[in-house]
C-alpha cells in the first residue's frame, strides 16, 4: 500500500536521526541511552511493522467498506488533504486518550510507555496488538466521506511527525509550543510524575489537549517510564505483560462487576483502593499537598523551638 511506503522509506532517515542523537548526547555528556533498552524499543518496532503487515489491509478493507455509506463527498483537493490531517489528529487524540484512560485499551499503549528513557528509540517502541484496537477511531473519517487512502495516508504522516519528539535533546520551542505538539509537550506526556499522568495526548496539534483540558505544561524534569515499571527488557513480556496482568485480576475477582471494572475501569482501578487511579494519585497528592499547607499555616506565628 502506498502509506505502508512512507514508513518504510523513512526507515533509514529513523536510524540516522538515532545515530545522530547519540552522538550529541554522548557529546553532551547525557545518558539518555542504555544499549538493552534501545535495542528491545528496536525489537518492538520490528513486531509492530510485521502486525501492520498483516493487519493495515483488514482495516483499509474495513476504510472501503464503510466510505461506500460516506454521509460526505469532500473529494481529493488540496483542502480535502488538509482537512483529513486535521480530522486525523483529532482522531488520533480520542485514541490516544482512551488507550490511556481505559484499561483495556491501556495493555496494548502500556508497551510505548514502559521505557525508562526517553529518546528516538522509544519513538519505536510501538504495540503489536494496538493496531488491531485503533481502527475504530478511524471508521468515523471514512463513514463522514474522506477517501481511504488518504485516511491511511494521514495516519502514516501523523506517527512520522510523532518521531522527532521523542528526544530530551530538544528544549522549548517559543511560540511553537502553543499550537504543535513538541518535544517538551511529549516528554511531560512519557513521565511518570503524578502531575505528568493522562495528558498532553497530542500527534501533530496540542490544541486538543488545551481545548479538552488535558494539557500540562514541562515544569519539573519527568522521571520517565511506569508508575510501576517492568523490570524486562523482552519483546514478548513488553508486549503482553499488561495482558496477562489483566486476565490475573479479573480471575480473582470474586464477581462480575469487579472483574469487568478490571477490564475497562481506568489503569489502576481495585475494589479496595489497594491500587488507585491517575486521578486519584492527583487528588491524594493534592490532599496531602493541603494538609502541609494548613499545618504550615497553623504553626507560622509558633516560636521556633531549637534542638541542641
Amino acid at each position: 500500500m502506498p502509506e505502508s511506503n512512507l514508513i518504510h522509506l523513512a526507515i533509514p532517515f529513523f536510524f540516522g536521526l538515532l545515530l545522530l542523537e547519540a552522538v550529541v548526547a554522548a557529546y553532551r555528556k547525557q545518558p539518555v541511552f542504555e544499549t538493552r533498552d534501545t535495542i528491545a524499543s528496536l525489537a518492538m518496532g520490528v513486531g509492530n511493522v510485521v502486525v501492520n503487515l498483516f493487519w493495515k489491509g483488514i482495516a483499509f478493507s474495513l476504510y472501503v467498506v464503510v466510505h461506500q455509506f460516506a454521509l460526505l463527498d469532500i473529494g481529493t483537493g488540496a483542502i480535502a488533504w488538509i482537512a483529513v490531517l486535521i480530522a486525523d489528529d483529532f482522531a488520533y487524540y480520542w485514541f490516544h486518550r482512551i488507550h490511556h484512560e481505559v484499561r483495556f485499551f491501556w495493555a496494548s499503549h502500556v508497551t510505548h510507555h514502559s521505557s525508562q528513557r526517553y529518546n528516538l528509540s522509544t519513538a519505536l517502541r510501538q504495540s503489536w496488538t494496538a493496531p488491531m484496537s485503533g481502527v475504530l477511531f478511524y471508521l468515523p473519517l471514512a463513514l463522514v466521506g474522506f477517501d481511504p487512502l488518504m485516511i491511511v495516508t494521514a495516519q502514516s504522516i501523523n506517527l512520522l511527525y510523532q518521531f522527532w519528539i521523542h528526544t530530551e535533546l530538544i528544549d522549548r520551542l517559543g511560540p511553537l509550543e502553543w499550537v504543535m505538539n513538541t518535544p517538551s509537550h511529549h516528554r511531560v506526556h512519557h513521565g511518570a510524575n503524578i502531575a505528568y499522568l493522562d495528558c498532553n495526548y497530542a500527534g501533530i496539534f496540542i490544541v486538543w489537549d488545551r481545548f479538552f483540558g488535558t494539557f500540562e505544561p514541562e515544569v519539573e524534569p519527568a522521571r520517565f517510564g511506569l508508575t510501576k515499571n517492568i523490570a524486562s527488557y523482552n519483546p514478548v513480556y513488553i508486549a503482553l505483560h499488561e495482558w496477562a496482568a489483566i486476565a490475573r485480576d479479573a480471575a480473582r475477582a470474586g464477581n462480575l462487576r469487579a472483574a469487568l471494572a478490571y477490564v475497562f475501569a481506568p489503569p489502576g482501578w481495585s475494589p479496595d483502593g489497594a491500587t488507585l487511579t491517575a486521578p486519584q494519585l492527583r487528588a491524594a497528592q493534592h490532599g496531602m499537598a493541603h494538609e502541609v499547607d494548613a499545618v504550615s499555616a497553623l504553626t507560622a506565628g509558633a516560636p521556633r523551638v531549637i534542638r541542641a
